[in-house]
């Protein structure tokens, strides 16, 4: 074997450093799963039982009162906010207005959603590194143990699969929530973005069809 320091410390260390890591990742992982999980949620159930009402509200009311009835915190209250401020500079300026929030909005819900993403893809990846290095060290042991038999290679090689498997199941959780955070972006920013263009609607029909400010 070249005398490089890089591969020494390869086959001295093998792949057990990757458990570490991956178990820092799972821990970073599920952080993520918890606070994503809270927000996005609190949102999405919070506008599948408020925008009824809404609708029925804007239809009795002028679309000002509607901010009263809005949780301060929901991406609702801070649509109809963004709406209401520039409610008299016309149609095309509130179009702009609310294609701005919804932008915001979903960098919002997504913050952090990467990183699952991210483990989803990369985990396996990185347990494998690990079996790798674990091979490495193992046949490396062999040919430092003369005479002891294929027993010291198989044990160092089954230690090493361990890493491929923990990468897996990282991965899986991640993936898993990863998508199921998606979606339930999507569709909270579709009834966001529904709910912005029907206070267009209504500021639109009060001033008249006026175009711009």
């Amino acid at each position: 074997m070249p005398n490089i320091p890089f591969i020494q410390l390869l086959t001295s260390t093998g792949g057990s450093w990757v458990i570490y890591l991956l178990f820092f990742l799972s821990v970073l992982a599920l952080a993520v799963i918890i606070e994503r999980s809270i927000i996005i949620i609190r949102q999405s159930k919070y506008q599948i039982d408020t925008l009824p009402l809404l609708m029925e509200k804007l239809e009795e009311g002028p679309p000002k009162e509607i901010l009263k009835s809005l949780r301060p915190d929901s991406i609702l209250y801070r649509t109809a906010k963004e709406l209401v401020d520039h409610a008299s500079k016309g149609f095309l300026s509130l179009e702009r207005h609310l294609e701005s929030r919804m932008s915001l909005e979903k960098r919002y819900l997504e913050k952090h959603v990467v990183i699952l993403g991210t483990l989803g893809n990369n985990a396996p990846f990185i347990g494998l590194l690990g079996t790798v290095l674990g091979v490495i060290r193992a046949f490396h042991d062999l040919g430092a143990s003369a005479g002891q038999g294929p027993e010291v290679v198989m044990q160092g090689i089954s230690e090493a699969l361990v890493a491929t498997a923990v990468g897996i199941l990282v991965a899986l959780p991640c993936v898993a929530f990863y998508n199921f955070l998606q979606k339930r972006i999507k569709d909270t920013m579709v009834d966001a973005d529904r709910f912005g263009k029907q206070l267009i609607a209504i500021f639109e029909s009060e001033n008249g069809g006026k175009k711009d400010g």
